[in-house]
């Protein structure tokens, strides 16, 4: 993957791009082999994987301006995925912080293959404490090994 930082605080106007290029592995049939409604579906970039890339791209756009302890977290994803990129094709997601609340960060999101335009919307995210985050996990994973869902 490469990056590229247009912009040195953390605040609206934040860019950031990533490179990617599609595998099998980011193919619809490989996303989850158990759930045999993926398996006979197109070997194209799957819907999941684009988002994750999307979120990848994110979080590499804001490491520089985190603390140690800080991570972020996703939140809301309202994104479409409008055309199919086939494995091996180039994939690169554009990331544009449009709003700081807070610790809420929202950011317009856009995917290209070479193609043009395969998805696009806004992306929302938390910045959090890690270590209070995973305090927080443990604690339901202990609630949840007591019982089932509430």
């Amino acid at each position: 993957m490469s990056t590229s930082r247009t912009t040195s605080t953390l605040g609206p106007g934040l860019r950031h791009e990533e490179v990617m290029v599609v595998a099998a592995k980011h193919t619809v049939p490989e996303v989850e082999r158990d759930w045999i409604g993926f398996v006979d579906m197109p070997p194209v970039l799957a819907t999941a994987m684009m988002i994750g890339f999307i979120e990848q791209t994110c979080i590499q756009a804001l490491r520089p301006y985190l603390s140690v302890d800080q991570r972020t977290v996703g939140t809301h994803v309202d994104v479409s995925h409008v055309a199919a990129t086939p494995v091996g094709m180039q994939v690169r997601a554009n990331v544009e912080l449009i709003e700081v609340e807070g610790r809420s960060l929202v950011f317009r999101v856009a995917c290209f293959d070479q193609g043009g335009l395969i998805g696009e919307g806004l992306h929302r995210r938390a910045i959090i404490d890690a270590t209070r985050f995973m305090k927080k996990v443990a604690e339901k994973e202990a609630e949840a090994s007591k019982g089932s869902l509430a």
